[in-house]
C-alpha cells in the first residue's frame, strides 16, 4: 500500500492543540506549527476504520478490555523489539505522563530527591515539583555530536540518597537510542543503590536506519525488578488525542502498588474508543510505521542539509530516533526571549523554545519532523530568511 505522507490534512478549526492555539500561545494565528509532539500525517488505516465502526454503534456506554487487545501488544513487543511481555505484566493508564506522575508519588517521598536526565521532555519537571519532590539533575553531557550519559554524576546522586530515576529512552530532546552498554552501566548502578527507575518509552518504535530501541527492563531479571516502563502507541500512530497508554511492570509489589493507586484515583476504566484502536495499530499498522519511518527520515536528511547549507551557524545534533531534531542555536547570541522573537514575530513559525527542557536547553530549538516536507520546506526557509534579515 501507498501511504500519503505528503498529503496536507487541514488541521485548522478542529479543536487541535498543534494549530487551533497558535494565538493564544504564540501572538499570531498565522504561525506554522512544528512544536507539540504530534504528526500531521493520519493514522493508519486500520485504525481509522476500526473507529469509524466503534462509532457506529451510536450507543457509547462503559466498555471493558478485550484479551485481544493485551495479546495486540504482547506479540508487537516480542515481534519489533524482542521483547516477551506477559499479559499480567500490563496496566492500562491515560497517559504516560499520569504514569510518570503516579510513580513519582508512589516510589518517593515528600521532599525527597528525584532524578531525571536534562534537558528533558518537560512534563518530568512537573511531575517531580507538583508532587513536591525536588529535582535532582544528572545533566547530560556533548560527546562527539550526541547526548552521554554522566553516570559518575549520577551516582553521587544515588551517594546522597536519591531512590527515583526518571529515564527518558529514546531520548527527548536529544533523539539519542540508549546503547545496550549504556543501558546496562545505567540499570547495574540502580540495582546496586536500590533505586527505582520509571523509563519513559513512547517513543521506542520511532528508530532511524542502524539503530536499535532496547527496553530497559529486557536486559536482566534484575533490572526489570526495579523499572516501570511506561509506553503507548500514541506517539507511533499518532493517536495521543485518544489518551490511552500502558506500563509494564514485572515486579508484582510494584504492580500491585501501581495498580491500586490507579483503582484509588479512577483511572483504571477502559475506553470506548482507545483499546481497539491501539490492537487495530499493532495488528494491521506496521507497514505503515516502516513507510512513515523512512519519510521522517527523509525530513531529517534535508534538514540537516538546509542547515549545514543556509544556516552553518546552527548545529543539530543529528538524532537517532524520533520525529524531532535538537538544534543548538547559540551562535546566534539570543536568549530565550530574543529566540520567541525571532520565531513568533520574524519567521511566523514555532518551533519549541529550548529552556523549557531544563536549563540546559537554553539557546537551543527543538522542531518536529513529523509533517509533509512542503511545510517543514515552508517553515526552514522562513527561519533562515528571519536569521539573515535580523542580521541585517
Amino acid at each position: 500500500m501507498t501511504y500519503q505522507f505528503d498529503e496536507m490534512i487541514d488541521r485548522r478549526n478542529t479543536r487541535s492543540y498543534k494549530w487551533d492555539q497558535s494565538e493564544v500561545l504564540f501572538g499570531s494565528a498565522d504561525i506554522l506549527p512544528l512544536w507539540v509532539a504530534d504528526m500531521d500525517f493520519a493514522s493508519p488505516p486500520a485504525v481509522k476504520e476500526v473507529l469509524l465502526k466503534r462509532a457506529a454503534i451510536g450507543a457509547y456506554g462503559y466498555a471493558v478490555r478485550s484479551e485481544s487487545y493485551l495479546d495486540a501488544i504482547v506479540n508487537w513487543f516480542k515481534r519489533r523489539h524482542n521483547w516477551e511481555l506477559q499479559k499480567d505484566f500490563i496496566t492500562d493508564s491515560p497517559s504516560v505522563v499520569t504514569s510518570l506522575s503516579v510513580a513519582v508519588e508512589q516510589f518517593s517521598e515528600p521532599g525527597a530527591s528525584v532524578v531525571l536526565q536534562s534537558p528533558v521532555y518537560y512534563p518530568f519537571y512537573d511531575v517531580i515539583t507538583s508532587n513536591g519532590r525536588k529535582v535532582a539533575k544528572n545533566p547530560l553531557i556533548i560527546r562527539n555530536g550526541r547526548f552521554e550519559m554522566d553516570l559518575e554524576q549520577l551516582e553521587a546522586l544515588f551517594q546522597e540518597g536519591a531512590k527515583l530515576l526518571l529515564l527518558c529512552s529514546p531520548h527527548n530532546p536529544g533523539g539519542r537510542v540508549w546503547e545496550r552498554e549504556e543501558l546496562l552501566a545505567l540499570g547495574e548502578l540502580c540495582v546496586r543503590y536500590g533505586v527505582t527507575i520509571v523509563s519513559d518509552e513512547i517513543h521506542c518504535d520511532l528508530t532511524y536506519s542502524g539503530h536499535t530501541h532496547i527496553p530497559l527492563a529486557s536486559l536482566s531479571p534484575e533490572i526489570a525488578d526495579i523499572t516501570i516502563t511506561t509506553l503507548a502507541a500514541t506517539k507511533t500512530f499518532n493517536l495521543p488525542g485518544l489518551h490511552t497508554s500502558f506500563m509494564v511492570i514485572t515486579n508484582k509489589a510494584i504492580k500491585s502498588r501501581m495498580d491500586k493507586r490507579m483503582h484509588t484515583l479512577s483511572l483504571h476504566m477502559a475506553q470506548h474508543f482507545a483499546q481497539d484502536a491501539v490492537e487495530a495499530a499493532y495488528n494491521d499498522g506496521e507497514e505503515w510505521l516502516d513507510a512513515m519511518m523512512a519519510y521522517v527520515e527523509g525530513n531529517l536528511n534535508y534538514a540537516m542539509d538546509f542547515l549545514q547549507r543556509e544556516l552553518p551557524q546552527i548545529k543539530p545534533l543529528k538524532p537517532d530516533g524520533t520525529y524531532l531534531l535538537w538544534l543548538d542555536c547559540r551562535e546566534l547570541g539570543l536568549d530565550k526571549e530574543g529566540l520567541k522573537e525571532l520565531m513568533f514575530k520574524r519567521a511566523k513559525v514555532a518551533f519549541s523554545e529550548g529552556s523549557v527542557f531544563g536549563t540546559e536547553g537554553e539557546g537551543w530549538l527543538r522542531v518536529n519532523l513529523a509533517c509533509p516536507r512542503s511545510i517543514l520546506e515552508r517553515a526552514l526557509r522562513q527561519f533562515s530568511d528571519a536569521v539573515r534579515s535580523s542580521n541585517g
